[in-house]
């Protein structure tokens, strides 16, 4: 799935607020065709969903927030007189989706739009003469604002506003060239507001049933949602791979759209530009197009500005994940391409493992994605590209080369054909089921490989990660349910559910019609699966995963099914991760990366507010990228590497790390500064050929 199905979930999202008279202000109004569409959704959420759903008036207050929420989640734009105004909606939502009733609903937005498009034009008007701050004292500008209370005066905005103007002009001057100010700062500011002025005044009916149906369906769970016929006809296109663009699932988070996973295989997943949890600020195209500002934008916009043709060129000014401060940005380029299906074919490696001075061999295949070539497949070809047929291709070439174990990379695996995750367990297996399907009336289908024999015997192990989620993790649990191999790395997404896209009259909607459950009985769904063995991440589950997502559907468990145990590693793991604990503490990347992961963590927490001294926020910058420049530079040292002079992106500092920066007498290569994402594959290498001795001394 690419970066145009996550443009499902447009939201306006913008940056400002506005003022203004309680009166109501003209806006879009439902058409017929909207009322029918409402009206259907509702009937598909009680009917076809696998949730028991009840629209009563309970429901009707949680789907009212939820939409304040949609519309401003900082609590930056309505006043408390406004909500209530409009408080009847509270126990009205349901009707309001049940009999198409949407003035109300379209008419709260109204008031938003009103709200909102007068503050634009205050910040404009504020703009108009330029910007004269000392950014001196103590102010703090807080970073969240989703639980604070309405307002109940435009003066308490009008001062949240000022803070907020008053932090743009500075961070736009921390992070412009040194010729530049604040003249040119205030313009830049007024043209990003006065373009989000023009946008927002092209709002039209049909968004406004977007961002209803997107608070109704995302009151039920993070997977439903509802497609306009635009966003269906994209969908459609995306599905038969022929929309371009550079490969990347987006999603709204606060005022930033963020990369959520990258497409395996896709420009930029290929490029190295994008990481999971990066946000974009800006869009330029080509090498010399304007950069527009994003941030406030509405997700559908955003992707539009990205996607483009084929061979174009892109550019995004990017926030790092890792960033310590929202100014720390940098611009990668991207070139827009279509997603191959060789692009994302398993591939294999062989790794040694050097052990008293005798070297020994582990094979790793690295599976980006559950794919089948439907075309192909349905024609007859037989002689079809699948992920199963191709790793049993890698195996025979690893069996060739005598390993003594073969490791699976799932890391990023976003999952795929469901088919595909059955029979790839086949090949590890003699027949026998795999995961279990439950539906809406509660109904079980058993789903599992039944060829007879297995294409490989012998030690196995799967690496996976956070963004390793729905088949992958089928696989996965199927794998450590029958004891077949090891499960090492970190948790995984925890997507266990199924959606169907179904016509509406008006429209589609993706609704989640069943559940995955492991043969044990245990669903994949929000804890996802818990490797043997677990590797810090850098990704934190609040940042990414099932458990990120509101209203995730819960975990639970269904009655076992009987399979067959072909081993029992867990007899093994407190051997195994004693000797793993004992070699990652000596593995300069591993340190690197628990301590990392534990700083990442701890600034999260800490930053709450931002400082509007300038002073004061360059202090904090720089603590922080001390913090960040001591735990590089101790990796580097222990490497035998030149350390860094200053911070910068990892991103920048893989780059540099090449043979140029060590020094000539260690004889260090490029290889000596190992990255973090290959140093888990050879520890993976590492813990299976522990297990394969262990295994051979029973």
């Amino acid at each position: 799935m690419s970066l145009f199905a996550a443009a499902r979930r447009a939201a306006i999202l913008s940056l400002l607020l506005v003022v203004c008279t309680p009166a109501l202000a003209e806006g879009p109004t439902p058409t017929d065709e909207q009322r029918q569409a409402a009206a259907e959704v509702a009937e598909s959420l009680r009917y076809g969903h696998y949730a028991d759903i009840n629209l009563d008036d309970e429901w009707s207050s949680r789907a009212f927030q939820r939409y304040l929420d949609v519309l401003d989640p900082q609590r930056a734009y309505l006043l408390s007189r406004d909500v209530d105004d409009f408080q009847d909606l509270e126990t009205r939502f349901d009707e309001a989706l049940d009999n198409g009733e949407l003035e109300r609903v379209y008419e709260l937005y109204a008031r938003y739009q009103e709200r909102l498009e007068a503050r634009l034009e205050w910040l404009i008007d504020r703009l108009e003469d330029g910007i004269d701050y000392d950014y001196q004292g103590n102010e703090r500008l807080a970073l969240d604002r989703e639980n604070e209370a309405w307002a109940k005066h435009q003066d308490a905005l009008d001062r949240l506003w000022e803070k907020r103007l008053k932090n743009a002009a500075l961070t736009q001057s921390l992070s412009a060239p040194d010729d530049e100010g604040d003249t040119d700062i205030a313009e830049t500011l007024r043209e990003r507001y006065e373009n989000q002025l023009s946008r927002v005044e092209q709002t039209n009916a049909e968004d406004v049933l977007v961002l209803f149906l997107s608070a109704v369906t995302g009151t039920i769970d993070p997977h439903t949602e509802y497609l306009s016929p635009s966003q269906s006809e994209s969908f459609d296109i995306q599905m038969k791979l022929s929309l371009e663009g550079i490969g990347a699932l987006l999603q709204s988070e606060g005022e930033y759209v963020k990369v959520s996973s990258l497409v395996p295989g896709g420009p930029a997943d290929k490029s190295d530009a994008l990481q999971p949890a990066d946000r974009i600020v800006a869009v330029g195209q080509g090498e010399d197009g304007e950069m527009v500002n994003v941030v406030g934008m509405r997700l559908d916009e955003v992707v539009d500005l990205i996607r483009g043709p084929k061979g174009s060129t892109v550019r995004l000014d990017v926030i790092p994940a890792k960033a310590v401060d929202v100014t720390r940005t940098h611009t990668v380029r991207i070139t827009r391409d279509t997603v191959k299906l060789e692009d994302q074919a398993a591939s294999s490696e062989v790794v040694t493992v050097t052990r008293d001075g005798e070297e020994h061999k582990i094979g790793v295949i690295d599976v980006p994605t559950f794919y089948v070539d439907f075309d192909a497949w349905q024609a007859g070809d037989s002689d079809y590209r699948s992920s199963t047929r191709d790793v049993a291709k890698e195996i025979d070439k690893l069996k060739a080369e005598n390993v003594e174990g073969i490791v699976l990379d799932l890391r990023n695996n976003g999952g795929g054909a469901l088919q595909e995750a059955n029979s790839l367990v086949g090949l590890f297996i003699d027949r026998g089921p795999t995961v279990q399907v439950r539906d809406a009336r509660g109904r079980i289908n058993l789903y599992g490989d039944s060829d007879s024999g297995t294409h490989y015997d012998g030690p196995l192990s799967v690496l996976v990660n956070r963004l390793s989620a729905s088949a992958s993790e089928i696989f996965a649990g199927a794998i450590q349910d029958y004891g077949r191999g090891l499960v090492v790395g970190s948790q995984t997404f925890g997507k266990g559910t199924v959606q169907t896209l179904n016509d509406l009259s008006h429209g589609q909607i993706k609704l989640t019609r069943a559940k995955f459950y492991r043969i044990t009985g245990e669903s994949t769904q929000l804890r996802g699966v818990e490797p043997d063995i677990a590797f810090p991440s850098l990704i934190g589950k609040d940042d990414i995963g099932e458990s990120a997502l509101d209203n995730a559907l819960p975990w639970d468990q269904v009655r076992a099914v009987q399979y067959r145990q072909y081993g029992t590693p867990q007899r093994y793991l407190a051997t195994l991760r004693d000797k793993h604990e004992a070699r990652v503490q000596q593995n300069p990347n591993f340190v690197y990366l628990e301590r990392e992961a534990r700083l990442a963590k701890r600034l999260q927490e800490q930053q709450t507010s931002i400082s509007l001294n300038r002073e004061q926020r360059q202090r904090e910058m720089e603590a922080q990228e001390a913090e960040q420049l001591s735990l590089e530079n101790q990796r580097r040292r222990a490497l035998g590497l030149e350390p860094l002079d200053e911070w910068i992106d990892a991103r920048e500092s893989a780059e540099a790390s090449s043979a140029e920066d060590a020094p000539e007498s260690d004889d260090a290569s490029a290889e000596d500064d190992e990255p973090v994402d290959r140093a888990q594959v050879v520890e993976a290498a590492e813990i299976l050929l522990d297990y394969a001795h262990l295994q051979d001394a029973a």
